[in-house]
């Protein structure tokens, strides 16, 4: 079930949100919950890449080229 809490966002800030939600049309809720989302999902893919890296490092895997080798 939703919950609902509260957000003190600076003048500035808000101005901006409310720029973004009247061209983008979606509420301020909708808006805000994908760039929750969002920021979410960067947190979860940097936290992943985090610990693959130093396992990739020590196959010889360090560059897109590498990799690009390996599944091709």
């Amino acid at each position: 079930m939703p919950e609902s809490i509260t957000v003190t966002l600076p003048d500035e800030t808000l101005a901006a949100l409310q720029d973004a939600t009247r061209e983008e049309g979606v509420s301020p809720d909708e808006w805000i919950a994908r760039a929750v989302r969002d920021r979410l999902a960067i947190r979860r893919f940097r936290s992943l890449r985090d610990r693959l890296v130093p396992k990739a490092a020590v196959e010889g895997v360090l560059t897109d080229d590498d990799v690009f080798k390996r599944v091709s």
